[in-house]
This record gives C-alpha cells, sequence and structure tokens, in this order.
C-alpha cells in the first residue's frame, strides 16, 4: 500500500490543518489510488486567511515596499519556480493525471510570467489631465484593490496561478488562492516557494476545500475587493451571486467550445498537427481544446483520413513516462459525462469515426482519443463542453457559412483559422466572435499576450500588461495652485 502523503494549507506564512480537522482525499487518476490528503478548510479558516491577507495589505511590510521591491520578490519567486519544476511537474501529473513532460515544462514556462509580472511592477503610471478649471493641477494615479480572492481550477493550476497573482501582487495587492478541491497538491507545494521568495506573512495564502464552504465563505468575504475565477458556469453563477455580499470586481474564464476551422487551401498536415495538439494534448482537458472542427468540403475527407490515423496511434498510459503522448481525465464525473454525451450523440446521428470509450488493459481514468463526424450543427455536443478528447467534425462549404457555424455557439473563448490566405484569415478572425484566434498555430500562450472569453465564456483578460491595470484603480487628486483664498461659495459671481 502506498503511503498517504498529509498537506496542510498555507495562512499567514503558517502551515496549518483545518481548524476542525476536516480532510478529504486525492485519488491519482492514472492508478485509481488514493494518494494524498488535503485539509477542508472552514469558514474560520478562509476568515482567518482573508483577515490575514488584509493585514498584510493595510499594515504589514508589504504595504510600505516599493514597487521596484515587490519586483524582486517576483523576481525571486521567478528563479526558485523554475528550480522546483520538475518536484511541482511529478506532483501535478500525480495529482491530475496531466503529462510529466507537460507539466514540468509548464512549470518552468511560467517562471517567466512571474519575471514579465516583476518587470511590470514599477511600470504603472497614472496621469495629468488637462483640466477645464483655472488654478487646478489635476492628476491620477493607480493604487491597489486590496484583498484579491484567486480560484483556480485542476488544470494548467500553476499557470492559471501566474497570471492571477503575477499581476494582482506586481500591483500592491495581497492574495488567497482557492485550490481545487480535484487536485490541490501542487498548488501547496508552489506555497513552499512563496515564503522562501520574501514574501511577507499574509501576502499570499493558499485554502484548499469544496466551493461550499470553502470558495463561498471566500468569495463573499467582506474583504475581498477582486474575485479572479476560472472554472465552469454553474460555479461562475455561485460566484456572481455570492460577490453581491461584498460588492467585489469580478473577472471570469469559463472555458469554450472552440471554432478550429480549415479552409481548403490549408497546409493539411500542419492543420492535422495543430488539432491533435489543440483535442488530444492534455487529454482535451483544456479550457481552449479545439473541440469543434469545421472542413472544408473539399478536404474533409484527407484530413479525416489523417487525423483518424493520428488519432489511433496515439501512446495512452501513465502520465509519468516519456514514451506516453495522452494520459487519463482527471475525474470520474468527466469520464461518466464523455460516455453519457457520446451515447446520446448517436442517438442524434452522429458517427465515432475513432474511439469512443475506454481502452482495454488500463485501469484509472482513460479514455480514448474521439472523433464524431456530426451531421448537423444542432447536436447537442457539438456546443457541449466535455473537457476530453472529444472531437466533433462539422463540414461547410463557404466563408460566410462557417462563420455562422462558428459563431453558432454560447461559447467564445477561442479559434483556430487554417487558410494560406491571408486576407481571408484577417477577415475571418475579425468575425469570428472569441476573446484569441489562431491562424496556422493554436494553443500558444505568452506572458505579453491578454487572453480571455466572450459571450458564455466569461469576461475580463488576463495576462499581458494590461491585466496590471485591472488590479488596480484610479484616484484622482485635485491640486488648487493659486495663493488666492477660495471663494464664498454663497457669493457666486
Amino acid at each position: 500500500m502506498t503511503e498517504i502523503r498529509t498537506y496542510q494549507m498555507l495562512i499567514d506564512a503558517e502551515w496549518v490543518d483545518a481548524s476542525d480537522g476536516g480532510t478529504f482525499h486525492s485519488v491519482n487518476p492514472a492508478t485509481g489510488e488514493v494518494w494524498c490528503k488535503v485539509p477542508e478548510a472552514t469558514e474560520t479558516d478562509v476568515d482567518r486567511a482573508v483577515e490575514a491577507a488584509h493585514r498584510a495589505f493595510t499594515s504589514g511590510p508589504w504595504a510600505t515596499m516599493t514597487p521596484t521591491e515587490r519586483g524582486k520578490c517576483l523576481y525571486k519567486l521567478a528563479d526558485l519556480l523554475a528550480e522546483a519544476s520538475e518536484k511541482l511537474g511529478r506532483t501535478e501529473s500525480i495529482d491530475s493525471g496531466k503529462m510529466l513532460k507537460e507539466t514540468r515544462w509548464q512549470a518552468a514556462y511560467i517562471a517567466q510570467f512571474f519575471q514579465f509580472y516583476a518587470g511590470c511592477a514599477d511600470k504603472i503610471s497614472g496621469s495629468t489631465l488637462p483640466i477645464d478649471k483655472p488654478d487646478m493641477f489635476v492628476f491620477t494615479k493607480r493604487e491597489p484593490l486590496g484583498v484579491v480572492a484567486a480560484v483556480v481550477p485542476w488544470n494548467s493550476q500553476l499557470f492559471l496561478v501566474a497570471v492571477k497573482i503575477g499581476p494582482a501582487l506586481a500591483a500592491g495587492n495581497t492574495v488567497v488562492l482557492k485550490a481545487s478541491e480535484h487536485a490541490s497538491a501542487a498548488m501547496l507545494e508552489f506555497g513552499e516557494l512563496i515564503e522562501e521568495a520574501g514574501f511577507p506573512p499574509g501576502v499570499v495564502n493558499i485554502v484548499t476545500g469544496h466551493g461550499d464552504p470553502c470558495g463561498r465563505a471566500l468569495t463573499s468575504h467582506p474583504k475581498v475587493a477582486r474575485i479572479s475565477f476560472t472554472g465552469g458556469p454553474g460555479a461562475a453563477r455561485h460566484v456572481l451571486d455570492n460577490s453581491k455580499e461584498n460588492f467585489a470586481e469580478v473577472s471570469l474564464e469559463l472555458g469554450g467550445k472552440s471554432p478550429f476551422i480549415v479552409f481548403d487551401d490549408a497546409n493539411i498536415d500542419s492543420a492535422v498537427n495543430a488539432s491533435i495538439a489543440g483535442i488530444f494534448g492534455a487529454t482535451g482537458q483544456s479550457c481552449v481544446a479545439g473541440s469543434r472542427v469545421y472542413l472544408h468540403e473539399d478536404i474533409a475527407d484527407e484530413f479525416l483520413a489523417k487525423m483518424t490515423e493520428a488519432a489511433g496511434n496515439i501512446v495512452i498510459g501513465d502520465p509519468l513516462e516519456d514514451a506516453t503522448q495522452m494520459g487519463p481525465l482527471c475525474t470520474t464525473g468527466q469520464l461518466d459525462n464523455i460516455t453519457a454525451e457520446l451515447a446520446h450523440a448517436r442517438s442524434e446521428g452522429g458517427i465515432i469515426l475513432t474511439g469512443g470509450k475506454r481502452p482495454e488493459g488500463l485501469g484509472g481514468l482513460f479514455f480514448e482519443p474521439t472523433i464524431v463526424d456530426c451531421p448537423r450543427q444542432d447536436l447537442r455536443i457539438v456546443d457541449t463542453e466535455l473537457f476530453g478528447p472529444v472531437l466533433c467534425v462539422l463540414r461547410f462549404k463557404t466563408e460566410e457559412e462557417v462563420i455562422a457555424l462558428a459563431n453558432d455557439s454560447e461559447h467564445g473563448l477561442a479559434a483556430g483559422i487554417f487558410t494560406r490566405d491571408s486576407a481571408r484569415s484577417l477577415r475571418v478572425a475579425d468575425a469570428v466572435r472569441s476573446g484569441i484566434v489562431w491562424v496556422n498555430t493554436y494553443r500558444v500562450v505568452s506572458p505579453i499576450a491578454e487572453f480571455g472569453g466572450v459571450k458564455g465564456s466569461g469576461y475580463g483578460r488576463e495576462s499581458g500588461m494590461q491585466a496590471m491595470y485591472d488590479y488596480t484603480r484610479p484616484k484622482t487628486i485635485w491640486m488648487n495652485t493659486s495663493d488666492e483664498p477660495m471663494a464664498n461659495p454663497f457669493m457666486m459671481q
């Protein structure tokens, strides 16, 4: 029997258990075995974390540090993260089932996000205003908001931590992170780097638990000034309800059902490779997964022949092994939902070209790479996010038709366009309603580039310089430069 590891939460620079001793177990999706236990935070624990963050913001050393000094803490954190990438990646793979070669690479790469925001810390500026009043000097300055509640899902958790707390800390805020109940371990190990990087007590706190009470108590806490949430629309609605208690600013990233459009002049091999990365990379457990492929009818057969062959050759197995190309799903809920949705798709006329079932000879939460040929846009599966390795394929004839099909969705996070016609790529990129558009590439990110969605994929943006300003608010300061006393207000000229 493998020894079960025990984790603690980080609150006010102390590693603590839940106040009532409650815990829950985390299961290794590749084996189906419990491998660690994590504290189940109570409302008392959440309150303690927010109060610690509020003290750090208002009266602790963090409140008086210069922006440049804050940047130095972030630079140090970036260095430590790069050094710990192998360890963090392995923990994340065991806990979530994601591929080790992806998690350790991602942990190392996101060090660059912290470096970017470290450099941005002393670049936030206000402005002087050409005011329409005589003898007045008027200027603005940007101030941090206060305590930020960052709610992070289990998939790409270290990346999402970086794009949330990087700009929040650089701007001078303090943070309470809520890790996903499905895979909390890597977040807690990340917390070990916080003190070593020189952040004062209370600046970053990490709590673990379920949506109720942990998530509810955090997002409704009266001392939370901003909520940054990534997750599903159901949970997001609860977050919005909770924010009515504190009037916190809210940003939401809610996933999608991203269209991947391949025109008849596209480089087919390149499009196939990008589609594999977009839907089977990370076992399809990506908010930007290119899960709706629209193929021009003239190249559909060629594309599908190559895509089904590639999908059938994907090596499924232990995510810690270098030879593995696709690991398991993270939760049994995903597995059950995918199985049910595929059965429903068949009943509506969908045809499974490859996959569609659990692979033989493997335990754990594995599912085969699956391609569904959909005869109509109105199949439920076409606009249902499955968060798994399932690709819906449809055909189109004209540019106008495929734009309409791509936009016929409640989602709007990402889109892919493959064509050699640059004018067409710009037209379609402008016309498709999504927050991110990739042309002749897919699933690429950078700390310099903003990302976020429209419609049911949420609102607000993460990453990029603009995120710094989203974690601040302007203060307008008026200065009377005249030596003359103010006039009697009751003797108006």
